[in-house]
């Protein structure tokens, strides 16, 4: 019975016949292997000269010495650096305006003054009873009176001055004689302003007065005469009927006349 060879034998065997060749490839593949190491510890790249060189290049440059700035000598205290001088201002030239013949100057008009306007301040009036006598009935809007004409008793604008038929009336106070006419109930009236709201009423006059509208008058101008034209009040005797008013209200004459008269 043949026995099967160890790999030992089969080796042995090998090397004795064949294997020569083998063993000097073995050992020229060690010597290789071992000189590249040897390069390797050595320093040497193991590349050929013409493989391109790879990784990364670090290149140090040296800088060069910067020369260092002279210092320029400082002047001294007598050498003071001359002041540049400075450029010298030429104001504008102005060109007056040519006026030429055909467009003369013309001169500029100066706003004449506005004279203010102050109105005249009102003379104070100076009054005077319109006749001289008795006061037959008062002034009474707020108490009735007792009117024996026509039997009632009614208000009172103004005052009954007891005076004889042909007396003559007086204008109260300056003014301008604004109206004359016959009225129904109180006769012939002569109504005069005074201005300022100030308004006085002569009536039961005689049937032509003295004045006429438009005339100016003054304090004690007389105006007309007592008569007996007032046929409300033709129960009383010969009388002027006075009346005074402001501002179209009718006042207490009293207020205004003097005491005596």
């Amino acid at each position: 019975m043949n026995r099967k060879p160890t790999f030992a034998e089969s080796v042995r065997k090998f090397l004795e016949g064949k294997g020569f060749y083998a063993a000097v490839l073995v050992c020229v593949a060690a010597i290789g292997v071992s000189g590249f190491y040897l390069l390797r510890s050595a320093g040497v790249p193991a590349e050929p000269d013409n493989a391109p060189a790879s990784g990364t290049a670090s290149v140090t440059v040296t800088p060069s010495p910067t020369p260092k700035a002279t210092p320029s000598p400082r002047p001294s205290a007598s050498q003071k650096p001359a002041a540049s001088p400075s450029p010298a201002v030429t104001p504008p030239s102005v060109t007056a305006p040519s006026l030429s013949p055909s467009q003369p100057a013309q001169p500029s008009a100066s706003p004449s003054p506005v004279p203010s306007i102050v109105p005249a301040r009102p003379t104070a009036l100076v009054y005077t009873w319109p006749v001289k006598g008795a006061v037959l009935a008062d002034f009474s809007l707020e108490t009735l009176a007792y009117d024996e004409t026509m039997g009632d008793w009614r208000t009172h604008s103004g005052l009954d001055i007891a005076a004889a038929t042909g007396s003559s009336v007086l204008a109260t106070a300056d003014g301008t004689v604004s109206k004359v006419y016959s009225d129904d109930l109180m006769g012939t009236t002569v109504v005069i302003d005074h201005g300022n709201g100030m308004v006085s009423s002569y009536a039961n006059l005689q049937t032509t007065p003295t004045v006429a509208e438009g005339d100016v008058v003054h304090t004690g101008t007389v105006i007309g005469a007592v008569g007996a034209t007032a046929i409300a009040e033709s129960g009383r005797p010969a009388h002027l009927h006075f009346e005074l008013s402001e501002d179209g209200i009718a006042v207490d004459p009293e207020l205004y006349l003097p005491e005596a008269h």
